[in-house]
Protein backbone atom coordinates (compact mmCIF):
# COMPACT_ATOMS: atom_id res chain seq x y z
CA UNK A 1 0.00 0.00 0.00
CA UNK A 2 2.97 2.36 0.16
CA UNK A 3 3.62 2.77 -3.21
CA UNK A 4 0.15 3.28 -4.20
CA UNK A 5 -0.08 5.66 -1.54
CA UNK A 6 2.70 7.71 -2.18
CA UNK A 7 2.22 7.71 -6.44
CA UNK A 8 -0.87 9.14 -5.30
CA UNK A 9 -0.76 12.00 -2.85
CA UNK A 10 2.80 12.85 -3.01
CA UNK A 11 3.21 14.17 -6.24
CA UNK A 12 0.15 17.30 -5.09
CA UNK A 13 1.50 18.10 -1.88
CA UNK A 14 4.97 18.42 -3.86
CA UNK A 15 2.86 21.00 -6.37
CA UNK A 16 2.01 22.85 -3.20
CA UNK A 17 4.60 23.29 -1.98
CA UNK A 18 6.38 24.81 -5.15
CA UNK A 19 3.05 27.34 -4.97
CA UNK A 20 4.56 28.28 -1.92
CA UNK A 21 8.33 28.79 -2.65
CA UNK A 22 7.67 30.70 -5.82
CA UNK A 23 5.56 33.54 -3.56
CA UNK A 24 8.12 35.92 -2.94
CA UNK A 25 6.53 37.79 -0.61
CA UNK A 26 5.21 34.85 1.24
CA UNK A 27 1.44 36.21 1.32
CA UNK A 28 -0.04 32.90 3.17
CA UNK A 29 1.07 31.59 6.33
CA UNK A 30 1.89 28.20 6.84
CA UNK A 31 -0.68 27.41 9.03
CA UNK A 32 -3.41 29.22 7.02
CA UNK A 33 -2.11 26.85 4.10
CA UNK A 34 -3.36 23.88 6.57
CA UNK A 35 -6.19 25.35 7.25
CA UNK A 36 -7.18 25.20 3.64
CA UNK A 37 -6.02 21.42 2.98
CA UNK A 38 -8.19 20.55 5.73
CA UNK A 39 -11.22 22.50 4.46
CA UNK A 40 -10.91 20.35 1.31
CA UNK A 41 -11.12 17.23 3.06
CA UNK A 42 -13.87 18.39 4.81
CA UNK A 43 -15.63 19.23 1.26
CA UNK A 44 -14.47 15.21 -0.02
CA UNK A 45 -16.53 13.78 3.30
CA UNK A 46 -19.15 16.29 2.34
CA UNK A 47 -18.83 15.17 -1.23
CA UNK A 48 -19.16 11.25 -0.59
CA UNK A 49 -22.39 11.67 1.04
CA UNK A 50 -23.87 14.33 -1.19
CA UNK A 51 -22.86 12.22 -4.20
CA UNK A 52 -24.62 9.05 -3.06
CA UNK A 53 -27.56 10.58 -1.95
CA UNK A 54 -28.08 12.08 -5.17
CA UNK A 55 -27.28 9.28 -7.37
CA UNK A 56 -29.54 7.29 -5.82
CA UNK A 57 -32.18 9.57 -5.79
CA UNK A 58 -31.65 10.76 -9.20
CA UNK A 59 -31.45 7.23 -10.71
CA UNK A 60 -28.68 7.91 -13.14
CA UNK A 61 -25.71 5.72 -13.54
CA UNK A 62 -22.30 6.25 -12.18
CA UNK A 63 -20.82 7.07 -15.81
CA UNK A 64 -23.29 9.66 -16.56
CA UNK A 65 -23.56 10.82 -12.89
CA UNK A 66 -19.57 11.61 -12.58
CA UNK A 67 -19.86 13.44 -16.14
CA UNK A 68 -22.77 15.61 -15.64
CA UNK A 69 -23.70 16.01 -11.26
CA UNK A 70 -20.44 15.01 -9.81
CA UNK A 71 -18.38 17.38 -11.06
CA UNK A 72 -21.01 20.64 -10.30
CA UNK A 73 -21.89 18.83 -6.67
CA UNK A 74 -17.41 18.53 -5.85
CA UNK A 75 -16.64 22.52 -7.16
CA UNK A 76 -18.98 23.54 -5.16
CA UNK A 77 -18.29 21.98 -1.71
CA UNK A 78 -14.92 23.14 -2.80
CA UNK A 79 -15.12 26.73 -3.61
CA UNK A 80 -17.44 27.23 -0.07
CA UNK A 81 -14.09 27.94 1.73
CA UNK A 82 -12.74 29.96 -1.02
CA UNK A 83 -16.01 32.08 -1.25
CA UNK A 84 -15.47 32.71 3.17
CA UNK A 85 -11.78 33.60 2.31
CA UNK A 86 -12.82 36.05 -0.52
CA UNK A 87 -15.66 37.68 1.35
CA UNK A 88 -13.79 38.56 4.49
CA UNK A 89 -10.13 39.89 1.98
CA UNK A 90 -8.29 37.51 3.74
CA UNK A 91 -7.21 36.78 -0.30
CA UNK A 92 -4.96 40.37 -1.39
CA UNK A 93 -3.77 39.21 -5.02
CA UNK A 94 -4.07 36.37 -7.32
CA UNK A 95 -0.69 34.77 -6.46
CA UNK A 96 -2.17 33.43 -2.94
CA UNK A 97 -6.02 32.96 -4.67
CA UNK A 98 -4.11 30.48 -7.07
CA UNK A 99 -2.21 28.65 -3.59
CA UNK A 100 -5.80 29.00 -1.51
CA UNK A 101 -7.58 27.05 -4.04
CA UNK A 102 -4.90 24.59 -5.04
CA UNK A 103 -4.28 23.89 -1.05
CA UNK A 104 -8.51 22.98 -0.83
CA UNK A 105 -7.93 21.05 -4.18
CA UNK A 106 -4.96 19.28 -2.13
CA UNK A 107 -6.98 17.91 0.66
CA UNK A 108 -10.05 17.16 -1.10
CA UNK A 109 -7.99 14.98 -3.51
CA UNK A 110 -5.85 13.42 -0.63
CA UNK A 111 -8.87 12.44 1.16
CA UNK A 112 -10.52 10.85 -1.93
CA UNK A 113 -7.58 8.76 -2.91
CA UNK A 114 -6.76 7.75 0.49
CA UNK A 115 -10.77 6.25 0.45
CA UNK A 116 -10.19 4.43 -3.21
CA UNK A 117 -6.70 3.02 -1.89
CA UNK A 118 -8.50 -0.44 -0.25
CA UNK A 119 -11.63 0.17 -2.67
CA UNK A 120 -10.46 0.05 -6.13
CA UNK A 121 -11.25 -3.17 -8.34
CA UNK A 122 -7.48 -4.43 -9.76
CA UNK A 123 -5.65 -1.63 -9.30
CA UNK A 124 -2.10 -0.98 -10.79
CA UNK A 125 0.72 0.89 -10.44
CA UNK A 126 -0.61 3.13 -13.76
CA UNK A 127 -4.39 3.92 -11.75
CA UNK A 128 -2.35 5.22 -9.07
CA UNK A 129 -0.44 7.04 -11.56
CA UNK A 130 -3.33 8.62 -12.94
CA UNK A 131 -5.14 9.18 -9.81
CA UNK A 132 -1.96 11.49 -8.57
CA UNK A 133 -0.91 12.87 -11.13
CA UNK A 134 -4.13 13.10 -13.05
CA UNK A 135 -7.09 13.22 -10.85
CA UNK A 136 -5.54 15.09 -8.06
CA UNK A 137 -3.92 17.89 -10.23
CA UNK A 138 -7.46 17.94 -11.81
CA UNK A 139 -9.14 18.93 -8.20
CA UNK A 140 -6.52 20.97 -7.34
CA UNK A 141 -5.77 22.97 -10.55
CA UNK A 142 -9.69 23.39 -11.20
CA UNK A 143 -10.35 24.71 -7.39
CA UNK A 144 -6.89 27.01 -8.43
CA UNK A 145 -9.15 28.23 -11.35
CA UNK A 146 -11.98 29.51 -8.86
CA UNK A 147 -9.60 31.21 -7.13
CA UNK A 148 -7.95 32.77 -9.47
CA UNK A 149 -10.73 33.94 -12.03
CA UNK A 150 -13.11 35.50 -8.98
CA UNK A 151 -10.08 36.96 -7.80
CA UNK A 152 -9.60 38.62 -10.71
CA UNK A 153 -12.95 39.51 -11.15
CA UNK A 154 -13.35 40.68 -7.54
CA UNK A 155 -10.22 43.25 -8.41
CA UNK A 156 -12.58 44.78 -11.08
CA UNK A 157 -15.88 44.91 -8.32
CA UNK A 158 -16.73 47.55 -5.35
CA UNK A 159 -17.62 44.40 -3.14
CA UNK A 160 -17.89 41.34 -2.87
CA UNK A 161 -20.92 39.64 -5.03
CA UNK A 162 -21.57 35.93 -4.96
CA UNK A 163 -22.27 35.79 -9.10
CA UNK A 164 -18.10 36.74 -9.58
CA UNK A 165 -17.79 33.35 -8.53
CA UNK A 166 -19.68 31.87 -11.13
CA UNK A 167 -17.56 32.07 -13.84
CA UNK A 168 -14.63 30.44 -12.41
CA UNK A 169 -16.72 28.01 -11.45
CA UNK A 170 -18.16 27.25 -14.44
CA UNK A 171 -14.69 26.94 -16.07
CA UNK A 172 -13.89 24.71 -13.35
CA UNK A 173 -17.45 22.42 -13.81
CA UNK A 174 -16.70 21.96 -17.60
CA UNK A 175 -12.80 21.31 -17.06
CA UNK A 176 -13.75 18.69 -14.63
CA UNK A 177 -16.66 16.91 -16.14
CA UNK A 178 -14.48 16.54 -19.53
CA UNK A 179 -11.78 15.05 -17.55
CA UNK A 180 -14.14 12.86 -16.19
CA UNK A 181 -15.08 11.70 -19.92
CA UNK A 182 -12.07 10.82 -20.94
CA UNK A 183 -12.29 11.77 -24.32
CA UNK A 184 -8.27 11.18 -24.42
CA UNK A 185 -7.37 8.32 -23.03
CA UNK A 186 -6.54 8.08 -18.58
CA UNK A 187 -2.76 8.58 -19.64
CA UNK A 188 -2.78 10.98 -22.44
CA UNK A 189 -5.37 12.86 -20.41
CA UNK A 190 -3.00 12.91 -17.29
CA UNK A 191 0.06 13.78 -19.24
CA UNK A 192 -1.48 17.10 -20.90
CA UNK A 193 -2.50 17.85 -17.20
CA UNK A 194 1.07 17.54 -15.91
CA UNK A 195 2.37 19.13 -19.13
CA UNK A 196 -0.03 22.21 -19.48
CA UNK A 197 -1.19 22.98 -16.32
CA UNK A 198 2.47 24.70 -14.66
CA UNK A 199 2.76 26.62 -17.63
CA UNK A 200 -0.83 28.30 -16.69
CA UNK A 201 0.20 28.69 -12.94
CA UNK A 202 3.32 30.38 -13.59
CA UNK A 203 2.55 32.72 -16.23
CA UNK A 204 -0.44 33.56 -14.01
CA UNK A 205 2.05 33.95 -11.19
CA UNK A 206 4.23 36.38 -13.00
CA UNK A 207 1.21 38.56 -13.37
CA UNK A 208 0.28 38.55 -10.12
CA UNK A 209 4.04 39.21 -9.03
CA UNK A 210 4.21 41.87 -11.37
CA UNK A 211 0.74 43.25 -10.09
CA UNK A 212 1.90 43.38 -6.40
CA UNK A 213 5.13 45.34 -7.65
CA UNK A 214 2.95 47.57 -8.67
CA UNK A 215 0.65 47.81 -5.67
CA UNK A 216 3.46 47.99 -3.24
CA UNK A 217 5.06 51.36 -5.24
CA UNK A 218 1.92 53.02 -5.68
CA UNK A 219 0.59 52.81 -2.36
CA UNK A 220 3.99 53.19 -0.71
CA UNK A 221 4.49 56.69 -2.38
CA UNK A 222 0.97 57.86 -2.06
CA UNK A 223 0.76 57.33 1.93
CA UNK A 224 4.08 58.38 2.39
CA UNK A 225 3.31 61.97 0.67
CA UNK A 226 0.21 61.83 2.78
CA UNK A 227 2.00 61.27 5.68
CA UNK A 228 4.71 63.62 4.92
CA UNK A 229 1.84 66.89 4.23
CA UNK A 230 0.22 66.06 7.64
CA UNK A 231 3.48 66.23 9.90
CA UNK A 232 4.44 69.05 8.17
CA UNK A 233 1.30 70.56 8.62
CA UNK A 234 0.60 71.31 5.15
CA UNK A 235 -2.62 68.98 4.56
CA UNK A 236 -4.26 72.22 4.25
CA UNK A 237 -2.60 73.54 0.92
CA UNK A 238 -3.62 69.69 -0.36
CA UNK A 239 -6.98 68.54 -2.42
CA UNK A 240 -7.53 66.75 0.19
CA UNK A 241 -6.72 69.42 2.95
CA UNK A 242 -8.87 71.70 0.89
CA UNK A 243 -11.71 68.80 0.56
CA UNK A 244 -11.85 68.35 4.45
CA UNK A 245 -12.32 72.30 5.28
CA UNK A 246 -15.51 72.07 3.25
CA UNK A 247 -16.95 69.44 5.32
CA UNK A 248 -16.44 71.67 8.50
CA UNK A 249 -20.14 73.13 7.42
CA UNK A 250 -21.50 69.75 7.55
CA UNK A 251 -20.09 68.13 10.34
CA UNK A 252 -18.53 69.43 13.78
CA UNK A 253 -15.00 70.22 14.39
CA UNK A 254 -14.53 66.85 16.89
CA UNK A 255 -15.53 64.70 13.25
CA UNK A 256 -13.06 66.43 11.35
CA UNK A 257 -10.64 66.29 13.50
CA UNK A 258 -11.07 62.43 13.64
CA UNK A 259 -11.41 62.14 10.16
CA UNK A 260 -7.90 63.74 9.60
CA UNK A 261 -6.22 61.21 12.52
CA UNK A 262 -7.89 58.60 10.58
CA UNK A 263 -6.62 59.80 7.62
CA UNK A 264 -3.10 59.57 9.44
CA UNK A 265 -3.43 56.13 10.80
CA UNK A 266 -4.49 54.48 7.48
CA UNK A 267 -1.63 55.58 5.72
CA UNK A 268 1.20 54.31 9.11
CA UNK A 269 -0.89 51.27 8.79
CA UNK A 270 -0.28 50.86 5.18
CA UNK A 271 2.87 51.89 5.51
CA UNK A 272 3.74 49.26 7.92
CA UNK A 273 1.41 46.46 5.56
CA UNK A 274 3.55 47.41 2.47
CA UNK A 275 7.15 47.76 4.40
CA UNK A 276 6.25 43.87 6.23
CA UNK A 277 5.91 42.53 2.23
CA UNK A 278 8.90 44.07 1.30
CA UNK A 279 10.92 42.82 4.20
CA UNK A 280 9.64 39.27 2.78
CA UNK A 281 10.75 39.98 -0.66
CA UNK A 282 13.98 40.78 0.81
CA UNK A 283 13.91 37.11 2.85
CA UNK A 284 12.91 38.61 6.46
CA UNK A 285 10.47 37.80 8.18
CA UNK A 286 9.61 40.85 10.57
CA UNK A 287 9.10 41.23 14.23
CA UNK A 288 5.09 41.25 15.22
CA UNK A 289 4.98 45.01 16.21
CA UNK A 290 3.05 45.18 19.92
CA UNK A 291 1.74 48.60 18.61
CA UNK A 292 0.02 47.51 15.55
CA UNK A 293 -3.30 45.95 18.00
CA UNK A 294 -3.58 49.38 19.70
CA UNK A 295 -3.86 51.25 16.36
CA UNK A 296 -6.01 48.74 14.68
CA UNK A 297 -8.26 49.29 17.71
CA UNK A 298 -7.97 53.04 17.53
CA UNK A 299 -9.10 52.91 13.24
CA UNK A 300 -12.07 51.10 14.20
CA UNK A 301 -13.29 53.66 17.22
CA UNK A 302 -12.45 56.93 14.74
CA UNK A 303 -14.46 54.80 12.09
CA UNK A 304 -17.42 54.67 14.56
CA UNK A 305 -17.04 57.99 15.73
CA UNK A 306 -16.89 59.14 12.44
CA UNK A 307 -20.36 57.51 11.49
CA UNK A 308 -21.37 56.35 8.38
CA UNK A 309 -22.28 59.50 6.84
CA UNK A 310 -19.07 60.75 7.31
CA UNK A 311 -17.04 57.62 6.22
CA UNK A 312 -19.18 57.85 2.81
CA UNK A 313 -17.46 61.80 2.71
CA UNK A 314 -14.20 60.36 3.15
CA UNK A 315 -14.91 58.12 0.61
CA UNK A 316 -12.46 59.76 -2.12
CA UNK A 317 -9.51 59.52 0.60
CA UNK A 318 -10.14 55.82 2.33
CA UNK A 319 -8.53 53.37 -0.16
CA UNK A 320 -11.12 50.50 -0.16
CA UNK A 321 -9.87 48.11 -2.57
CA UNK A 322 -9.35 44.43 -1.88
CA UNK A 323 -5.58 44.70 -1.48
CA UNK A 324 -6.03 47.50 0.94
CA UNK A 325 -8.73 45.89 3.05
CA UNK A 326 -6.95 42.83 3.08
CA UNK A 327 -4.35 44.45 4.05
CA UNK A 328 -5.50 45.48 7.48
CA UNK A 329 -5.72 41.35 7.79
CA UNK A 330 -2.01 41.27 7.51
CA UNK A 331 -1.77 43.53 10.27
CA UNK A 332 -4.11 42.23 12.14
CA UNK A 333 -2.07 38.80 12.59
CA UNK A 334 -4.94 36.76 10.79
CA UNK A 335 -2.64 35.43 8.26
CA UNK A 336 0.26 34.36 10.48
Amino acid sequence: MLIPLFVSVVPVFLFLGALVLLDSYKLIALRSILLAVAAGAVAAVAGYFVNISLMESLGLDLKRYTIYVSPVVEELLKAAYLVWLLRRNKVGFVVDAATYGFAVGTGFAFLENIYYLPVHPNPTIWTWFVRGFGTALMHSGTTAIVAMISRRLLDRAKSFRLSLMLPGLAVAIVLHSLYNQFLVAPLLATGLIVLVFPYIVMFLFNQSERQTKSWLGTGFDTDQELLRVMRAGQLSDTPTGKYLSGLRASYPPEVIVDMMCLLRLRAELGIKAKGILLMREAGFEPEPDPQIRGKLEEVGSLEQSIGRTGMLALKPFIHTSTQDLWQINLLDGTRR
